[in-house]
């Protein structure tokens, strides 16, 4: 499975203490900017330096954090969110289905009925039947479209494998009437509603999709359903495939804009505000200029890049533009990963001594404070787990996150790599291992602390600093053998902590390249010999596990119960990483926006629940 794309972070080590006080947001998102009103009006304008698309902004294969945002405002899905901050952003609610689903007993059929009257935007201007849905999940099927999340739905729903050569009926969808569509799962899948609120399962018209039949080349062409479509739309010349050429308002080197769709009814939308007639994101590689515009007006907010340290130091120091600084939880976690496969982090007293003796209040310095975010204690961010587990919770604390020592040295004696038991790991498998990191800040910045906090135990660490993509491969490719990293970190693909644990931690998840089980929990001496790696003797494994929380339903107390529990295990008998950051997404804004509103599901600014009073009109856009 491709992973989900964030940009990444470059250049934000700061030189001073940033404060928790400093952050606008918070994790509730839905402060306003200014002293202002929420209006409908204007024209929501920001920029970014990359949009970054990983399959040209096509809702079957694509995905980027940054489509996921911005589809909640151009599709809807049988099911979805509020796109608002904290917990509450991360319920799920009907949105093209009329009501929740009827389930059957043994969990595996669902049932849905469509709100009526919801239409396709222009130019397709005729009603969304349960058909439009079927087909999303034919592309989804479907191989040369290459949907990148596809296996959250091959494998579940009858009949889909995802090797099909073009769209094809499903066996496992049934169709009765233009107003019903019937799910067949080939196991209880707890979160199967969440995986039903994901942009490739949005309503797709044969009539204009057909026509794309390689990877991504539908993403210049995508019809709304949502409350507002790419600008354009409505020129768009379907009256054959030859006809068809990009809508103008989308162009990945240089702008999305958004209008309002005029098939759209409200009254159909409980989700939604909709404040805005239009939105214009445009291409500025400068990420300084992009932040000296929201600074002097010219943007209404950020969008996804992260502030530069002198900007952001410029907002925190000065009381009057504090409160355009806003700070929320992006339900992601920053990590070091230990390989279980290779010395000394085959020896669990290593991994726990790691865990015992890391400086992580430094590393959060290193960032730039607290304005980054929290220091984590356990693998999922406390909002993944409806805030059922949290910071309270340290299996391996000291009193300001600062790391013990002696408790380290005292767990690195029960280690094999402690011969003269005196707390040092005294074996040459702790001498100039290779650590790989990003060769930018504040990986750069935190690397002494995470190679001192090592030494205190004998760990002696080479680091490799790698450009971003570089890094990530490196690491990603079993047979290179790398021991231990400081820079990967994870994001849920939705608000369920099953996209944290299976592909994280499932051993079956396990892949030669691309893998992200980095610490390689879960593998067989089958899958060692496989991939050319030499086995330890044992590798815990908590397939079971997963496997055990994923079939309660999702709407059962225990699921989340069963995900704490597995959170614990991780920590306490398996300890595959050293967790050190749940990190915060940082927006900065203006007086022109009115209402702040933070889309927690996307860890982006809300584009549908946002307001501006710039008077602007979408004949602006361009």
């Amino acid at each position: 499975m491709v992973r989900r794309r964030r940009l990444g972070l470059t250049g934000i080590a700061l030189a001073v203490a940033l404060v928790a006080t400093a952050c606008g947001g918070g994790g509730g998102g839905g402060g306003a900017a200014s002293s202002g009103q929420a209006q409908r009006g204007g024209v929501f304008r920001t920029a970014l330096d990359d949009f970054g698309l990983s399959d040209g902004y096509d809702p079957t294969g694509e995905y980027n954090s940054i489509g996921f945002n911005s589809f909640h405002a151009i599709l809807r899905t049988l099911m979805s969110t509020k796109m608002i901050g904290g917990t509450d952003g991360n319920k799920l609610y009907p949105d093209l289905a009329a009501a929740q689903p009827t389930i059957s007993g043994d969990g595996l059929t669902y049932t849905f009925k469509l709100r009526p009257n919801v239409k396709f935007g222009p130019p397709v201007n005729r009603a969304i039947t349960s058909r439009d849905i079927e087909y999303a999940f034919e592309r989804i099927n479907t191989a040369p479209l290459v949907a990148q999340y596809g296996s959250y739905y091959c494998g579940t729903i009858k009949g889909m494998d995802c090797q099909a050569k073009s769209p094809q009926p499903i066996s496992g969808i049934d169709t009765p009437d233009d107003s019903t569509i019937v799910f067949h799962l080939e196991q209880p899948t707890g979160d199967f509603l969440y995986r039903l609120a994901m942009p490739a399962t949005a309503p797709i018209p044969q009539e204009v999709a057909k026509c794309f039949t390689k990877a991504g080349d539908y993403g210049r062409f995508v019809i709304a359903s949502g409350p507002y479509m790419i600008k354009g739309s409505d020129q768009l010349d379907i009256s054959s495939c030859k006809a068809m050429k990009p809508i103008s308002g989308f162009d990945p080197s240089k702008k999305l804009l958004l209008v309002r769709n005029t098939a759209y009814d409200q009254s159909s939308d409980d989700l939604r505000s909709n404040f805005v007639d239009g939105v214009q994101i445009t291409v500025d590689t400068n990420v300084n200029d992009i932040f000296n515009r929201v600074e002097s007006g010219a943007l209404d907010a950020s969008y996804v890049n992260q502030p530069p340290k002198t900007i952001l130091a410029r907002y925190v120091t000065d009381a009057n533009k504090r409160k355009f600084l806003h700070a929320d939880s992006s339900d992601q976690t920053w990590y070091i990963t230990m390989n279980l496969d290779q010395p000394p982090f085959d020896d669990i007293h290593v991994r726990k001594a790691v865990n015992l003796v890391m400086d992580k209040a430094a590393i959060l310095q290193a960032w730039g404070g607290q304005v980054w975010g929290q220091i984590a204690t356990h693998i999922m961010p406390p909002t993944v787990l409806g805030n059922q587990l949290t910071q309270s919770y340290d299996p391996y604390g000291s009193a300001g996150f600062h790391g013990d020592v002696n408790k380290a040295q005292a767990e690195m004696k029960q280690s094999k790599y402690d011969t003269d038991k005196d707390g040092v790991c005294d074996a040459p498998d702790c001498k100039n291992l290779v650590i790989v990191t990003r060769n930018v800040a504040p990986f750069t910045d935190m690397e002494p602390v995470v190679s001192a906090s090592l030494s205190k135990l004998g760990i002696e660490v080479k680091p490799r600093e790698l450009a971003t993509s570089a890094a990530y491969q490196t690491i990603q490719t079993i047979k290179n053998k790398i021991p231990i990293a400081m820079h990967p970190s994870w994001i849920k693909d939705y608000a369920d902590p099953f996209t944290f644990a299976y592909v994280l931690f499932a051993g079956k998840a396990i892949n030669p390249t691309g893998n992200v089980n980095y610490s390689l929990v879960g593998m067989t001496q089958q899958q060692a010999s496989t991939f050319g790696v030499q086995y330890p003797g044992s590798i815990p494994s908590v397939d079971a596990d997963v496997a055990a929380c994923e079939k309660l339903a999702g709407d059962d107390p225990n699921r989340t119960t069963c995900w704490v529990n597995f959170d614990k295990k991780l920590m306490e008998q398996v300890v595959p990483w050293v967790p050190y950051l749940w990190s915060n997404n940082i927006t900065l804004t203006t007086p022109s926006l009115t209402r702040y509103v933070y889309d927690q599901s996307s860890s982006y600014i809300s584009l549908t629940q946002i307001a501006v009073n710039n008077k602007l009109n979408t004949s602006s856009l361009s």
